[in-house]
């Protein structure tokens, strides 16, 4: 397998862009409604808001119900840290201030209608990935390649979906 050469240490990201012929204001509700997440993803199974949050808001949380095929499965609370109606929103996944990683969507006009963007950086926080690290130092850069690759998979599926649903409104 050809290496990325990032190391955990180094908090890697991926990035997936697409266009969507529909204007932000209709891909807004997709994008931050956390509820159709799992919709398009095989590790993410089912999402809540907590606290009594009905929304995204800063500060808002929510718990994640997880479950990879090599890993088992597991719960994670993720913040809202980013919250701009029709242009930003993002989380951060456990701790804010030490977060397991971070992702965010980013909307903007674009050609009579919206550039979208999923982003997701590791770390540097502690995750079952940063333990697979630990225990087998050597095969550092493989492990980050290959859970660099899911991400980029899941989030073109992602964005993929929002772009049928957007266009189909």
């Amino acid at each position: 397998m050809e290496g990325t050469g990032a190391r955990f240490a180094d908090h890697p990201t991926v990035e997936v862009r697409t266009w969507i012929d529909a204007p932000p204001a209709r891909v807004w509700p997709l994008v931050c409604d956390i509820t159709l997440m799992p919709e398009t993803s095989d590790e993410l199974q089912s999402v809540e808001w907590l606290d009594g949050a009905t929304g995204p808001a800063p500060g808002a949380r929510f718990l994640g119900h997880n479950h990879h095929e090599r890993v088992g499965s597991w719960t994670t609370t993720s913040s809202v840290v980013e919250c701009d109606p029709g242009r930003v929103f993002g989380w951060a996944v456990g701790e804010v201030t030490e977060p397991i990683a971070c992702w965010r969507f980013r909307l903007s006009p674009e050609g009579g209608g919206t550039g979208l963007s999923e982003w997701v950086r590791l770390g540097p926080g502690r995750s079952r990935l940063r333990e697979a690290v630990e225990r087998m130092p050597e095969r550092e850069q493989e492990i980050v390649q290959v859970r660099l690759r899911e991400f980029e998979r899941r989030m073109a599926t992602t964005l993929d979906h929002i772009k049928s649903r957007a266009e189909r409104a």
